[in-house]
């Protein structure tokens, strides 16, 4: 005869037939011919029962059996029937049975179902056992419904599942296990619907859902992992398992934000004590779903690989991680995690640090995570990450250093309702406890879509040394509106593409190079505010000063701005160097009168000119040594033209002033003061057009020089 042992099949000897009721008989009638039983020293006797055809059916209902029950590579023609029964313990050991009901049954010892064939419902409802629960290596249902029914099962020690091969729905919600629960290794298989329903399952000890230690086979299932408000009070670990969503054919994708129709694993309200293993290797096409969680420990996902694509071109719908809600008091360790999708981190507080190193990240043109009010008090360690899709983490918190070194975010996608170009990285309103590292490693930062600081606090430094930001594509390559940090380091490796905008920012310290001033679009530093450059600008380099002028007006790409140069001088004077701020102030005034001159359709010629003299007598009022130099020039020259042409006529013979061609031309120069000496003397030909030119010279010097006086009083 053959028979199926542990899911394996192979040709045994033939089986003695034996009807059922023969065990029970041989209990009342010791002498009949029957089963043995063996009993040890303070021990319930045990009932042994070895290579037989069970006929008829097992009927222990209601039965009280102080024995144990051994039954070895037996096969039974009915499912026992054990319901309500209390019995001293049971074994199958590589038996094969159509079933079992075993409902309500009380169970003093262990209940063990080894390397056996139930081809059909076991049925554990309600059932007490005062042992473990051991189905290690047996194979159970046979697709047509549930495989396992053990509705509120309480255990006192173990449930011990390795290996397990479970075709059907494995059902125990309500589960009180005092020990482990242990499917390593197991197969569940129920694309129709739950592969395992465990709702508010409480676990003594360890779930554990992994590769077994012995055989080295990985846990597989096809269907839902169910484990809603499941209570573990150590680990649960699906490490290395393989995770497969059932069949959604039909099944209609709501608005619904925490609809996830692909989940593999739903665990709402999870509360673990110790690690959540999902790491080393475990795969799943479809979502990992805990919303609102409490682990104690931390959340590991290292080197897991997800992927709910189904092979199909993006975007995709459905979430790889959905985390919502969850609180985690260790680490959350995703270094080299491989996912296609987007991970949901909204409200997520991590009380360690978050480990992202060398992921590779998937979600084009869509947010690859989405992490609004996410919170770490570690760092958030992001190195070397591969990333399509966005970084979305508004109104963060993270307790130490953002650390994206080395880190490419491309495929960005649009903004849905202004129709630009998404940010790769959005950070508005974050907070970050030390330092934000945008920077090169081995390889620069990039991000195609650029970075978006809106409001963001950085207590330290704010680092995009090489970075690469922007792509072409339009939009903006840094938006750091109103961001705030101690040190600005904006040393980028290339020339960002797309609109920078610094406006009411705020630094102590400002690091920048050519490249970042030579960007493809306008730079807004309106408000900007920095106390100083982190390379200062020593008092003879001129040269420096003239380079950083360049870069304001490049930055402005025709549009005049005062602030950008009031800021500037404002750093050179907070260091005492009056000099190089009074260039700033003057090349600031140059632009000025630039972009009055070409509002003006009449009278721009005029504004020019007026611009000319002032800067080129007195600076606009910030070189006041050159209204004497032209005085000096004007006065010497003068002074020769009069004297080579001899003394003019006198306008009143009766005066004895003596002609004297310096006073003269002196009284001619200096406005409202009266020498004497113009009254006297009329210069005739062309003297009086050099001394009507005087008179006008010396005019404009002395408002030129006023205007420049009243600038400074008022600034100062």
């Amino acid at each position: 005869m053959s028979v199926t042992r542990g899911g394996s099949s192979g040709e045994e000897p033939p089986l003695t037939p034996m009807p059922a009721a023969d065990v029970i008989r041989r209990v009342v009638e010791p002498d009949a011919a029957g089963p043995r039983w063996r009993r040890k020293a303070a021990s319930p006797p045990v009932i042994v029962v070895e290579d037989k055809l069970l006929t008829g059916t097992l009927n222990l209902r209601a039965l009280e059996f102080p024995y144990v029950l051994e039954f070895y590579r037996c096969r039974f023609e009915q499912a026992p029937d054990l319901r309500q029964a209390k019995l001293a313990g049971l074994e199958f050991r590589d038996c094969w049975l159509p079933g079992l009901q075993a409902k309500n049954m009380r169970c003093d010892n262990d209940l063990v179902l080894v390397s056996s064939t139930v081809d059909g419902l076991v049925d554990l409802v309600d059932t007490q056992i005062e042992g473990s629960l051991n189905l290690t290596g047996s194979m159970i249902g046979n697709h047509s419904g549930r495989a396992l029914s053990a509705d509120r099962l309480v255990l006192a020690g173990a449930l011990l599942a390795n290996n397990l091969v479970a075709r059907g729905e494995i059902r125990m919600p309500g589960l009180r296990a005092g020990g482990n629960v242990n499917f390593s290794g197991a197969v569940l298989d129920n694309a129709e619907g739950y592969a395992l329903n465990g709702y508010g399952i409480h676990v003594g000890g360890n779930l554990l859902c992994g590769i077994d230690v012995t055989t080295g086979a990985r846990f597989s299932s096809t269907g839902w992992l169910f484990l809603p408000a499941t209570r573990v009070e150590s680990d649960f670990s699906l490490r290395g398992a393989e995770l497969n969503h059932g069949d959604t054919t039909g099944v209609e994708i709501t608005g619904d934000p925490g609809f996830d129709v692909t989940a593999t694993l739903i665990a709402d309200r999870l509360r673990v004590e110790g690690n959540l293993e999902l790491d080393r290797g475990l795969r799943s096409n479809g979502t990992l779903r805990i919303v609102n969680g409490v682990i104690g420990g931390s959340l590991r996902l290292s080197s897991a690989d997800i992927d709910v694509s189904d092979e199909q071109e993006p975007p995709w719908p459905h979430r790889a991680l959905h985390l919502d809600g969850t609180q985690i008091s260790g680490d959350f360790d995703a270094r080299s995690i491989r996912m296609a999708g987007q991970a949901r981190m909204v409200d997520v507080t991590i009380s360690g640090n978050l480990l992202m190193d060398g992921a590779n990240l998937r979600n084009p043109e869509a947010d690859v995570i989405l992490g609004r009010r996410f919170s770490v008090g570690g760092n958030l360690d992001g190195r070397f990450v591969e990333a399509a899709g966005c970084l979305s983490l508004q109104g963060a918190k993270i307790g130490a250093n953002m650390d994206l070194r080395g880190t490419r975010l491309i495929e960005p996608g649009k903004n849905m309702r202004t129709g630009d170009v998404a940010p790769s990285v959005d950070i508005r309103a974050a907070t970050i406890g030390r330092d934000l590292i945008l920077a090169a490693g081995h390889r620069p930062f990039a991000a195609h879509g650029g970075v978006r600081m809106h409001r963001a606090e950085i207590g330290r430094e704010a680092n995009f040394d090489g970075a690469i930001l922007g792509s072409g594509l339009g939009g903006t390559a840094l938006n750091a509106h109103g961001m705030v940090a101690q040190e600005l380091v904006l040393t980028v490796g290339q020339a960002p593409r797309g609109r920078v905008t610094l406006r009411h920012a705020r630094c102590a310290s400002l690091a920048d190079n050519d490249k970042f001033w030579d960007g493809t679009g306008r730079i807004d530093l309106e408000d900007f505010r920095y106390e100083a450059l982190a390379v200062p600008i020593d008092l003879k380099d001129d040269k420096n000063v003239r380079t950083r002028l360049r870069w304001l007006r490049t930055s402005m790409q025709g549009h005049y701005s005062p602030g950008p140069y009031d800021q500037l001088a404002t750093v050179f004077r907070s260091t005492g160097n009056e000099e190089h701020a009074h260039t700033v102030l003057i090349e600031k005034h140059k632009w000025r009168y630039v972009a009055l001159a070409e509002g003006m359709r009449v009278l721009w010629p005029g504004v020019r000119l007026w611009s000319w003299l002032q800067r080129s007598m007195v600076g606009y009022g910030y070189r006041p040594t050159r209204a004497l130099v032209w005085l000096l020039f004007c006065l010497v020259s003068g002074s020769v033209w009069f004297a080579l042409r001899g003394e003019p006529n006198e306008i009143n013979s009766d005066d004895t002033l003596i002609w004297n061609p310096v006073l003269y031309t002196l009284d001619l120069l200096v406005p409202i003061i009266d020498f004497g000496n113009k009254n006297r003397w009329q210069a005739p030909g062309a003297s009086q057009w050099v001394a009507t030119g005087l008179i006008a010279t010396g005019w404009i010097l002395a408002t030129t020089a006023a205007a420049g006086l009243t600038r400074m009083l008022r600034r100062n």
